[in-house]
């Protein structure tokens, strides 16, 4: 491709609404642009290398034994109402109706329609296992779209579903999808890492992430490096922290005025936030509940939603009002002793002796509280894990990274084919409800992570097997007959040989040509420049500072050896 006829606008300014370098990359280089919040056009370039992507998911997942297929992104109510997802989504699914009123929606995951496939198409166990999968569009109203691709309310989705005749089966195609995405992150040459996570919404026994890490990650992932154990945070099991036991002390209500945070207690008390028990007041699905965590921790919402069987979105912090309706005093004086709403107490809270809360009277707090002093509904794990902790497997320490979701797997069970009433005849002639699996890749975000993990200052550094284009010839000055020449006849070389090559054959200065090669990332660049005469030309890679001055001959040779040795 002729760069002058490329559909090509590059930025010299960063966008002031992008935040990740992968965001700010994917506008400066021309890979999309902005329609709405959330919402993004693909340019030739962003496109390409989207299909890059979208290719090499296809491949392993057709190795992997699965078989794709298209379903529709319109879909009718009645197969979510079906399995109670339809409320269960809340707002964030896009609802319409049509002109005789019916309910759809714009699909943001397909479990029920796949489910409903099966229920019409497979009726003996002869036909399983089966695993279907599908790269299509997905909808989702997020409430806060950011960071470019990486959150966004239009994205495209590779999800897959096994469906096995026991549990056995179910374990097979899990490992069977859970290796094919780690060749398919391989070959993007992606620094990843594969985590127990929580299973949300989809519901099921079990499920991993595959978080690729990078500082931008909205995910934080906990793991030993001793014993290999890694969840991200809203997984991750605390191992409560005991602190030395003393003999029990009188409860005593102490004057504070003026203090409702933790850090004002911990100055006038004159301890640390060890000694110190949070009592946060959440609305649950309309209804008031506290929480306690030690002083010095921070509530898992997650945990806390799985815990109160609701979905997380019915879940959030209780306003000033609310909070002095239950406690009768300010925000910031809360505590679990006397109050008529029921109390949820982490583990930790539970094992501490002599410690501090609030009175529920403005400027007063309890001091030497001890557990029995007050009812808790359950004892539970309800904090978020940090660097340091112990790793719940091994004992050793826990370190922790952030990290971006770029594919997770889970073990459905029977929670839809259940609710759909899709069952198959086994060899005894008997009805038997198949057990199911789910596998998404977020194909936008994965092509956003690829970028940023291959960046630098000047630009993407694309690794071969997601670059839009694989080498870039740049002829210094296209008016020189001798260089327009060369680099004409380098370009028809390279795609002889099959190489996707672009030829920057415009009217620029050399400054321009490299600063924009660069931005863009392409991963060869062949320069012709002022001994075209000779037949001499300048070789880079992209991810290398070294430039060789080499012969046009050998820098086709070396190009097509490098491309095909990164795609081998």
């Amino acid at each position: 491709m002729k760069v002058s006829k490329l559909l090509l606008k590059t930025l010299r300014e960063t966008p002031a609404e992008a935040e990740t370098a992968s965001h700010q990359l994917m506008l400066r280089s021309g890979m999309m642009r902005k329609l709405a919040a959330g919402i993004y056009s693909y340019l030739p370039m962003g496109l390409r290398s989207l299909h890059k992507v979208e290719q090499i998911i296809r491949e392993e997942m057709d190795a992997a034994g699965a078989q794709e297929l298209l379903m529709s992104a319109l879909l009718p109510a009645e197969y979510y109402q079906e399995s109670g997802r339809w409320d269960v989504f809340g707002p964030e699914m896009f609802r319409l109706k049509d002109r005789n009123d019916r309910d759809f929606c714009l699909g943001p995951t397909h479990e029920e329609i796949f489910t409903q496939t099966v229920k019409s198409e497979v009726s003996s166990y002869r036909q399983l296992p089966l695993t279907l999968y599908q790269i299509q569009t997905k909808y989702r109203d997020e409430r806060r779209p950011r960071f470019g691709v990486m959150r966004s309310r239009e994205f495209m989705m590779k999800d897959a579903y096994s469906f096995d005749c026991d549990e056995a089966g179910l374990d097979a195609s899990y490992q069977a999808m859970y290796k094919a995405y780690c060749r398919i992150f391989d070959r993007l040459g992606l620094d990843y890492i594969v985590v127990d996570a929580d299973s949300g919404a989809m519901g099921g026994s079990g499920s991993q992430e595959f978080m690729v890490k990078s500082d931008s990650g909205e995910a934080v992932v906990a793991y030993c490096d001793d014993c290999g154990y890694a969840a991200n945070d809203e997984k991750a099991e605390c191992v409560p922290e005991i602190l030395e036991q003393e003999a029990k002390k009188e409860m005593k209500k102490i004057h504070t005025p003026n203090v409702g945070t933790i850090e004002e207690l911990v100055s006038f008390m004159g301890t640390d936030s060890k000694h110190f028990a949070k009592t946060l007041i959440y609305v649950a699905a309309g209804k008031p509940v506290a929480v306690m965590v030690r002083g010095d921790r921070e509530v898992n919402e997650t945990k806390l939603a799985n815990l109160l069987g609701i979905n997380e979105g019915d879940l959030e912090m209780a306003e000033a009002c609310v909070v002095t309706e239950v406690t009768n005093a300010r925000v910031g004086f809360a505590g679990p002793v006397g109050l008529s709403i029921p109390v949820y107490c982490d583990l930790e809270v539970a094992k501490m002796c002599n410690f501090i809360v609030g009175a529920n009277e403005t400027d007063y707090h309890y001091e030497n509280v001890n557990p029995d002093d007050f009812t808790p509904e359950k004892v539970a794990d309800l904090r978020t894990i940090t660097e340091g902790d112990v790793c719940p497997r091994c004992g050793k320490t826990i370190k922790t990274t952030r990290g971006v979701e770029v594919g997770h797997i889970f073990k459905l069970g029977t929670k839809y084919t259940k609710a759909l009433d899709c069952t198959y005849l086994d060899e005894n002639g008997k009805a038997q409800t198949p057990i199911m699996g789910c596998y998404g890749i977020g194909v936008n975000r994965t092509l956003a992570a690829v970028i940023e993990q291959y960046n630098d200052e000047n630009g993407m550094i694309w690794p071969v097997s997601a670059a839009p284009y694989q080498v870039i010839v740049v002829p210094v000055n296209r008016d020189n007959e001798e260089q327009a020449l060369l680099a004409e006849s380098i370009y028809k070389k390279l795609q002889a040989e099959g190489i996707e090559v672009l030829l920057d054959d415009r009217a620029e200065r050399p400054g321009v040509k490299f600063k924009d090669a660069d931005l863009i990332g392409i991963p060869v660049r062949i320069t012709v420049g002022k001994k075209a005469a000779e037949g001499l030309v300048e070789y880079k890679l992209r991810r290398d500072n070294a430039v060789s001055e080499i012969s046009a001959e050998d820098a086709v040779k070396q190009a097509c050896a490098f491309i095909r040795s990164e795609l081998a």
